[in-house]
Parts: C-alpha cells; structure tokens; sequence
C-alpha cells in the first residue's frame, strides 16, 4: 500500500528517493545547507515528513546521498587524452560543480558513508594516474595536492566580496583609495597595475595554479621512473 504522497488522486508526483535528493540539493542551492531540515525538505517536496523516512533514515543518510549527487556530476578523467589534460579537466569539471552547488564544499570529503558515484570518481582519478606510470604512493600525492589546491581555489573564490569584473572594480578601487601607496607601495602597484586592468578576472588565475602543480606532478612522475 503507497504512502498518501504515492496516490495519483493527491495530484502530485510519486516521492521517490532521487526526486527527494534533487530536493535537497535544490533546497541547499537557493538557501545553504544549514536551510536543509527534514521539515524543510518535506515542504520542498510538497509532503508529509514521514515519508521521506520511506526512503533515507535520517539526515545523515541524505548528505551522504547529495554528496554523491555532486560527484555525479562531475565528469570523469578521459581515457582518451593524457593524464596532465584528464586532470586538468577533471579539475575544471570539479571546479564548475562545486560552484553550482556552495555548500557541497564542506561536505564533499567529510562522509563516511561514501556512494558509488564518489567511490567511482576516486577510482577512476587514482586509476587514470596509476596507468600513466604513477606510483602508488605518487598517486596519492597527487590526488592530494590537486584536490587540496581545486577545493582552497574554489572556496576562495565563493568567499571573495565580488562575482565579476565591475564588482571586482569598484572593490579594489574602494580599497585604494583607503590606503596610501607610500605606505602599501607593492600591493598599490599590483592593484593598479593587474587587478584594475582590462579582462581582469580572478577566475584566470585557476588554469595558472593548476599548471603549476600539473608540471611539478610530471616532474616528479619523471624523476620516479629514472
């Protein structure tokens, strides 16, 4: 016997269990995660708390499930193309999905109770380095660094007090005109004379910092093999 949610006379759409994670996740989208409760979630879903216990245990069991969600998302590292260009754009893939979703940042590495989409994205990351010659002990290093490096960079740029070139003006030129290049000669220059010029955007500064760790990882990855 379904749950008054499942009846086709309420007029609404069967709860299942990926409607009721697309729902957290919406919900944590528009509003952060500390906006997602069980009565919350109810009332995005348009049903009764309890049934949402009809498919998760708590709510534990619902973060686990919209972390996987988020590393769904993410796209694997191609088989077709080198392991620098896989992680690079596994990186960009990652970067992009944890800007849709803010609040899976500090969730992303936290469960303990991993799905298989998070279970398939590390195998596959870990597999990618592993068959380009990587050892086991460089793979890890290497999955550390490039994931310790994406996720600061991502939660860096969420947090700084502009999303686009105008903001990033109008911040920056805000913050000069406090200080006196006297005082601040190198940051008064940097400002002026990167930040503040044409197609500035912060966001560039990802592909540098990802190139650098990438040629570093190769170097290593060369030196390994000698």
């Amino acid at each position: 016997m379904g749950t008054p949610t499942d009846s086709p006379q309420t007029g609404r759409r069967p709860l299942t269990r990926q409607r009721l994670v697309d729902g957290a996740v919406a919900l944590a989208d528009a509003g952060g995660i500390d906006s997602l409760t069980m009565r919350s979630l109810a009332r995005e879903l348009g049903v009764k708390p309890m049934s949402i216990y009809h498919h998760v245990a708590n709510k534990e069991a619902v973060l686990d499930a919209m972390v996987d969600s988020v590393f769904s998302d993410i796209e694997l590292p191609p088989a077709n193309v080198g392991w620098s260009e896989a992680m690079r754009q596994r990186a960009d893939s990652t970067r992009t999905a944890l800007l849709r979703h803010r609040w899976a940042i500090g969730l992303m590495q936290s469960r303990t109770s991993p799905g298989p989409a998070t279970l398939q994205h590390h195998d596959a990351v870990i597999g990618c380095l592993r068959r380009a010659g990587f050892s086991i002990e460089l793979a890890a290093h290497a999955f550390s660094a490039l994931d310790s490096y994406i996720y600061g960079f991502v939660l860096q740029e969420i947090t700084l007090p502009f999303d686009d070139a105008e903001q990033t003006q109008e911040v920056t030129e805000a913050i000069l005109y406090q200080l006196s290049p006297a005082d601040y000669p190198y940051l008064s220059e940097l400002a002026a004379e990167h930040v503040l010029q044409p197609g500035y955007d912060y966001g560039d500064e990802f592909a540098y910092g990802l190139g650098l760790i990438l040629d570093g990882l190769e170097r290593s990855a060369e030196a390994s093999d000698r």
